[in-house]
């Protein structure tokens, strides 16, 4: 088994679903020095939320509209070091397949996700020590 690289110029990934992206902004704006050095790339509708908190970020398509897709590939290809993507779980979601393809490929590219506070905090702490 491949043991995590650390990358002082970590890419992340951030995604979230309607109802968890004030969660997410909220998140990073408190955090921001574990995000400061890192190149961000958000799915659309939440990279405008991080826009608007003054975040420099660079979207991809919405999630339903193949973002997540978009963000996949850039795991698979090796792009994106970590992935933060604070789910709804209670409520549907049409691109739901998209998001399971999405977390699939961090299993199997071995990439760290976290889908709350918690998880991201754990995750930013660790990668943040390079």
């Amino acid at each position: 088994m491949a043991i995590l690289s650390v990358s002082c110029s970590m890419h992340i990934a951030l995604i979230a679903h309607d109802g968890k992206k004030a969660d997410l902004v909220s998140f990073v704006l408190q955090n921001k020095e574990l995000v400061e050095n890192a190149q961000i790339y958000t799915t659309a509708t939440t990279g405008t939320h991080m826009e608007r908190a003054g975040l420099d970020v660079t979207k991809v398509l919405s999630g339903p509209q193949g973002g997540d897709a978009q963000i996949a590939a850039m795991v698979a290809t090796g792009k994106i070091d970590v992935v933060i993507f604070f789910r709804d779980p209670l409520d549907k979601h049409p691109h739901e397949p998209d998001v399971q393809m999405l977390m699939r490929l961090c299993d199997v590219h071995n990439v760290p996700l976290a889908t709350n506070p918690a998880g991201a905090m754990l995750i930013l702490k660790g990668k943040k020590g390079c």
